[in-house]
């Protein structure tokens, strides 16, 4: 089963949920420079040379090149789940839906460095809706975004293929209109699907994009 942590939260940040994201742009961490090696003086004479050590091995950061990204939001479902979709709460890619599809730190940061990656709204500006970005990343981000998951309280689990984590909220706006929102990330391979909704949670809608995309 999977580990979800629900919260419910005060009247007052129920405001945040229902406010449409305008725009973020996190600073990217700074990248070390590599330290120079020193190389040790060879001795003169006549003595017999001994072999250098081997050298290591580089630390793999390259994950296995399953995913395939799509050019059109229309090719991340299957055909069964996009006309579901398509009846339950049209449109695809809204322009005046600007929700983020996370709004954890560390997956904030690896979008702002510039992935490839495809984004996929559904709904209307309105108190119901999902965000979806596929994108792909390598050993490095995956490893920093499963972390950066767990520390924020995402229950997270094997699953899919890969690692699923969940996070769900529910709580009441200020016009004590109860609301559900919550997010799903998907992290295989060198792909990461992250999903971010409220009020509106399709059955099997990540495990339909995971199946269409991996096989």
């Amino acid at each position: 089963m999977m580990n979800i942590r629900r919260a419910v939260v005060t009247a007052a940040g129920a405001a945040m949920v229902l406010a449409a994201i305008s725009g973020c742009v996190p600073e990217p961490g700074s990248t070390p420079s590599p330290s120079a090696s020193i190389s040790s003086p060879t001795p003169s004479g006549a003595a017999t040379p001994v072999s250098p050590a081997p050298t290591p091995s580089p630390i793999e950061t390259m994950l296995p090149d399953t995913l395939q990204l799509p050019e059109r939001c229309e090719d991340i479902y299957s055909a069964g789940m996009l006309e579901s979709l398509n009846q339950q709460n049209p449109p695809l890619n809204d322009p005046g839906v600007t929700m983020y599809s996370t709004e954890n730190a560390v997956g904030l940061e690896i979008l702002a460095a510039g992935p490839a990656s495809i984004r996929c709204s559904w709904g209307t500006p309105s108190e119901s809706g999902l965000a979806t970005t596929v994108t792909v990343i390598d050993a490095t981000q995956a490893a920093a975004l499963r972390t950066g998951l767990l520390e924020s309280g995402f229950g997270c689990e094997d699953g899919l293929g890969g690692t699923v984590c969940r996070i769900e909220q529910r709580g009441v706006s200020l016009d004590d209109v109860p609301y559900l929102r919550g997010e799903t990330h998907v992290v295989r391979d060198n792909g990461w699907v992250a999903t971010a909704y409220i009020n509106f949670t399709p059955e099997g809608y990540s495990e339909d994009i995971v199946q269409t995309l991996w096989g």
